[in-house]
């Protein structure tokens, strides 16, 4: 029996980088999963595979930044699997116009916080009424190491963001606490995904967060997926309100020897 078998999981994002590799992961473990992205291609795209090894999933097309949106994915949800017990709210983006306070343009701060921040606030606003009629869940939020450390390259409305992703996640915790409704923060370290890589664009900027990598190496979606399925699943039932660092050691290290 896989360590999710008879939940129901919503993941946003589950079209690429760690929001696909959650969704088959999670349907590996026996979840029936909801992969919400905003290009319905790459959504069809994961549940097809998750559909080839024999899982259960639907494909919904959502603007996690719009109330609307929020709203019908969970409406969906509910409609498809009849409850919803995981509410993975993962979708985000990294401009690369993004940079320090005196370069971003204020319209790449407003989409990023629409985005990264508010996405998350409505997913919750939406999501958690359905894990209440479920007898309570899970809620992961993606927010990053740079929540809590910031970053080397400068990127100051994703590091923004994704503070209040962290902020946000403590309070609903404890808000939400007696309620059986779990909310913690997944915060991965620098990943070898499309999303950071693109960001990442020069052998000098991905130099630069090598540098402060223990292990050397960037991360990969599947080791955010693994981490996701613990607190996803009944194992870590005494676990909300963390910050939940997968970060190839990068936040314990001072500075390393290279």
């Amino acid at each position: 029996m896989g360590r999710l078998e008879g939940k129901v999981a919503l993941i946003t994002g589950a079209g690429s980088g760690i929001g696909r590799a959650s969704a088959l992961r999670f349907a590996r473990e026996g979840a029936a999963v909801a992969a919400v992205d905003i290009d319905r291609d790459a959504a069809a795209a994961t549940i097809a595979e998750i559909e080839r090894e024999g899982g259960q999933a639907v494909a919904i097309r959502a603007d996690v930044s719009t109330a609307a949106d929020n709203e019908a994915m969970v409406a969906r949800t509910e409609e498809a699997f009849g409850r919803l017990d995981v509410l993975f709210l993962n979708a985000g983006i990294m401009h690369p116009d993004d940079s320090d306070a005196v370069g971003t343009d204020e319209s790449i701060w407003d989409l990023t916080m629409d985005v990264n921040a508010k996405g998350v606030f409505l997913g919750c606003k939406y999501g958690i009424p359905a894990l209440r009629r479920a007898g309570g869940g899970s809620i992961i939020n993606t927010a990053s190491f740079v929540a809590v450390m910031g970053a080397a390259t400068p990127q100051i409305a994703y590091t923004a963001s994704k503070g209040a992703v962290l902020a946000l996640t403590r309070e609903l915790a404890i808000v939400h606490a007696k309620e059986n409704i779990r909310v913690n923060a997944l915060c991965p370290g620098p990943l070898h995904t499309e999303l950071l890589m693109k960001f990442l664009d020069t052998p000098e900027k991905k130099q630069r967060r090598l540098v402060h990598l223990p292990m050397g190496r960037f991360g990969e979606a599947d080791e955010m997926a693994q981490a996701a399925v613990f607190l996803a699943s009944d194992e870590s039932s005494y676990v909300t309100g963390t910050e939940f660092m997968v970060d190839g050691g990068l936040s314990a290290a001072y500075v390393t020897a290279e």
